[in-house]
């Protein structure tokens, strides 16, 4: 009995099906499984996520390049240019295509070249982000040896490119420093809060001035390119393009000449003069010193000396026209109205005045130590005698002046454009008082507020808008840069006063100039001037300097121009310092509106 049979070579078919079939089924399950699957999952990127993948693809072959708007001009009442555009050579980087081995070589030449730090432009790519579109600029105003050198090493600076760029210019420079402002790149804080109005790493603000205040209107709108890009985010060709809107042009109430002329009359002083219409409040001059050149602000870096000259212990880009100081006698035009409106006081009142008086035990001197005899309300501002006025707000009371000292617009802002430059000033009273001093109000503070001393602080502009107010018959003004060519009753409101009130102040006022402590407005090269000084005692690093006030207006009978000179610890009295500053301004301006009956004296040598 064979136990085993060899198989048969030549192979015969092998019978044995248990098995064989089951591993069949199971390869043909998992082929269409697998074949199902990869179905599903092609359907669903190319139907269901296919139009989202194709954006992502094409967002990798497309970018956008945005193109920075121009700004829009600033002209001058009279249609002279205070702010425009230049355009400059400028050197721009691509951020997406400066990877680290092609910056090894790019970033040291370019560093060598326009001797700008290299880890400098490394924190401007860095800010931007590798896969920007964005064009970056790390060097502004290059002058012909920059570009020629540029040129040489082109073939290493690879996507390095010189553009001409749109850089603000102010062709007045310092004189309009403080009224116009500047623009500066945005801060990486003031990006982070802006981003989201469109603004842009390399974008710039207005930072100061009318700049800042109408930014807006000033900065037009961005354009850009479509461009396509290759693997390298190198731009291959442009496929769309949107123009870049322009700012609106802006035309300003300021009189340019005038506003020189002031600024030459201030000179070397630290102080304000500041120049209204005192019937609509336009602003036609403001002046304020020391001040700086906002042209030194296009630059992409300053300089060492540059940030020496904005930075100065003198505070030269402090607007003194809006800051605060005492206003001393020029308050006494509130202090009248309180008086007369109040009706404690009658126009036909008459006080004698004294060398000094003692009032709640403290002693209050006159000016010129001796008094002047019994004097009315038109007699007291002409010498600006301090013992009447006392008397008149020691008669009148803190509440009552107080709330004439705020009828005419002290203790809040005028509505002025420059809103975060203006300051409120302060108007103390006994809340304030109690605050800060913990003590009640006194008649001593009353005292001290009539002749605009004590605790008071007044902008020079808000004083401006005091004096428009015996000026233009009664009405509180908004002082304003913007020419609209607007009815006058939009910008001013009346505060009620009596028609006897107004008198007083205006035939008080013509007489400090015809007869009294501003004598030297009183000249046959102007019309007739009203007006009234002013000396604030104040200190100055330990000594005593007076500030000097003046502030007049004309014609009297019919005032076109208002003027405000203040200067800041100057010594000296407002009549002998401030008022000769607005005669100047005032010769320049009617000798040139009305030239053929008043002439501008000839300058002397």
């Amino acid at each position: 009995m064979t136990l085993f049979q060899p198989p048969v070579l030549g192979g015969q078919n092998n019978t044995r099906t248990v098995g064989r079939n089951s591993q069949s089924i199971f390869l043909i399950i998992f082929t269409l499984l697998m074949t199902s699957g990869i179905g599903a999952r092609l359907a669903y990127l190319q139907i269901i996520d296919g139009s989202k993948l194709r954006q992502r693809a094409e967002s990798n072959r497309i970018r956008m390049i945005y193109k920075q708007p121009e700004r829009g001009n600033i002209f001058d009442r009279n249609g002279k240019l205070l702010a425009t555009t230049r355009y400059p050579r400028s050197v721009y980087l691509w951020p997406m295509a400066h990877t680290k081995p092609s910056w090894s070589v790019v970033g040291p030449r370019l560093s060598q070249l326009l001797d700008i730090p290299q880890k400098e432009m490394e924190t401007q790519l860095e800010q931007a982000g590798a896969n920007s579109s964005t064009l970056i600029r790390i060097a502004r105003d290059l002058n012909e040896a920059q570009v020629t050198a540029l040129k040489e090493y082109e073939n290493e600076l690879t996507d390095v490119e010189i553009n001409t760029e749109a850089v603000r210019y102010y062709p007045q420079g310092r004189e309009l420093a403080h009224v116009i402002g500047y623009t500066r790149e945005l801060t990486a804080e003031q990006l982070k809060k802006r981003k989201s109005e469109g603004y842009r790493l390399g974008d710039v603000i207005g930072q100061m001035g009318v700049e800042k205040a109408y930014e807006k209107t000033l900065r037009g709108e961005w354009g850009g390119q479509q461009v396509e890009v290759d693997g390298a985010g190198r731009p291959l060709r442009v496929l769309g393009e949107k123009q870049a809107k322009p700012g609106n042009d802006l035309h300003l109430t300021i009189d340019v000449e005038l506003q020189k002329t002031a600024e030459k009359a201030l000179g070397k002083r630290n102080g304000a003069i500041v120049a209204l219409n005192p019937n609509n409040g336009e602003v036609l001059g403001l002046v304020s010193h020391p001040t700086f050149d906002p042209n030194i602000f296009s630059k992409q870096t300053l300089s060492q000396k540059d940030w020496k000259t904005v930075q100065g212990e003198d505070h030269p880009l402090v607007n003194r026209a809006l800051s605060v100081f005492p206003p001393a006698s020029t308050f006494k035009i509130v202090t009248t109205t309180a008086g007369l409106e109040s009706g404690k006081f009658s126009p036909n009142t008459v006080l004698q005045t004294y060398g000094s008086l003692t009032i709640g035990g403290t002693r209050f001197g006159e000016w010129n130590h001796a008094g002047f005899g019994p004097l009315g309300f038109v007699g007291a501002m002409q010498w600006s005698s301090d013992t009447f006025f006392y008397q008149i707000g020691k008669g009148v009371g803190g509440p009552k002046l107080i709330e004439w000292t705020r009828k005419y617009g002290f203790g809040e802002k005028t509505g002025f454009e420059f809103s975060t430059e203006e300051a409120k000033g302060l108007v103390p009273d006994e809340t304030w008082k109690q605050k800060v001093w913990k003590m009640p109000w006194t008649v001593g503070d009353s005292i001290n507020m009539s002749i605009g001393q004590g605790a008071l602080q007044t902008t020079p502009l808000q004083v401006a808008v005091m004096f428009a107010v015996p000026a233009n018959g009664g009405y509180r003004v908004q002082p304003h840069l913007l020419k609209d060519n607007g009815d006058a009753k939009k910008w001013r409101k009346s505060l009620n006063m009596k028609p006897t009130t107004i008198k007083i102040l205006r035939d008080g006022l013509r007489k400090v100039v015809s007869e009294g402590t501003g004598k030297a407005l009183n000249k046959p090269t102007i019309p007739p001037v009203a007006g009234k000084s002013g000396t604030a005692e104040a200190w100055n690093r330990g000594v005593k300097e007076n500030h000097a006030w003046f502030g007049a207006y004309a014609p009297a009978d019919k005032p076109e121009i208002l003027i405000v000179a203040f200067a800041e610890h100057s010594g000296g009295g407002g009549g002998s310092v401030a008022a000769p500053m607005i005669l100047e301004v005032m010769e320049e301006y009617f000798a040139r509106k009305h030239s053929g009956k008043y002439q501008k004296p000839e300058t002397k040598h």
